[in-house]
Formats: structure tokens, sequence, C-alpha cells
């Protein structure tokens, strides 16, 4: 029985899979027609270069979620930001902008990975934590085959 958690994995590994398989197998995660014109927020100067960073954004919440859940819009908002250059003067903080968070929420939960708990904010639903663990499960496994000299960490 294996007992892989998202704990036991690279989160660079783990957001690259599992962006990928949300993107080939969750339906209801699309990003919307303005997604290509958007910022993520007003610290950063253009959109995104990647075109499949919607994809990312959402794997990378659900990460988020199975390790710090519950965790509302406003949290993600502070993790989400940077820093914003400003010329001459000294950069500032600045949150990211909470409507692209908010719609993957809500995408996330029409597909049911994510639910709502009460007003602490949302968490990984089962149906989502089990997802999380089987992509942990494979990476496990392929980091296993290709460096056998680790396995015991």
């Amino acid at each position: 029985m294996d007992l892989t958690t998202v704990y036991d994995v690279p989160a660079d590994a783990l957001i690259k899979r599992l962006s990928d398989y949300i993107k080939g197998n969750v339906t209801q995660v699309q990003p919307p027609e303005w997604a290509a014109y958007v910022k993520t927020g007003t610290h950063v100067e253009r959109a995104p270069l990647d075109p499949d960073w919607w994809y990312v954004r959402t794997a990378s919440m659900m990460r988020k979620l199975y390790l710090k859940g519950p965790v509302g819009v406003s949290r993600l908002r502070k993790d989400y930001g940077g820093r914003q250059r400003r010329g001459v003067r000294p950069a500032h903080f600045r949150k990211a902008g909470g409507n692209i968070l908010r719609s993957i929420f809500q995408q996330l939960e029409a597909a049911e990975l994510v639910t709502k708990d009460g007003t602490k904010g949302r968490v990984v639903s089962a149906k989502g934590r089990s997802l999380l663990d089987a992509v942990s499960g494979q990476i496990k496994r392929e980091l296993d085959r290709e460096r056998p000299e680790l396995k015991p960490y």
C-alpha cells in the first residue's frame, strides 16, 4: 500500500503533473476568454507568457489548500502577491488580483475537488485529496526508479 502524499514529492514536479492532468481530464476547469489578456495583479507589468498559466495556478492552489487549508481568497491574494516596482520610489508589496483566484475556486468546486468549510475558507474535498495523493504516488515511484540511492529518504 502506497502512502505517498503531497509532502513527499517536490512541489514543482507535482504542480507540473497536476496541471497537465487538470488540463486534459477536468472539463469544469477552463480559462475564461479574458484570461489571455489579464494581469495576475497590480504588481506585474504584463499578462503571463505561458498559455497554460490558468492550469498551473489551479494546480498550485490545490497544493496550497492541501497543505494549509482551510484557506480563503484573501490569504491566497497575499501568497500570490509580489513586489511592485515604482520607478525611483521604493518598491512596495501588492496583493494579487482576487477575481482569478475566486474563479478558479468556483471551477474547482464545480469539479468537486474543493469544498467550502463554512466561513473559514475552502478545503480540498475527498475526491481532490485522492487525486493529489495519486499524482504524488506516481511522481514518487518515478523518482525512486530514477534515483534508487535516495529511496531510504
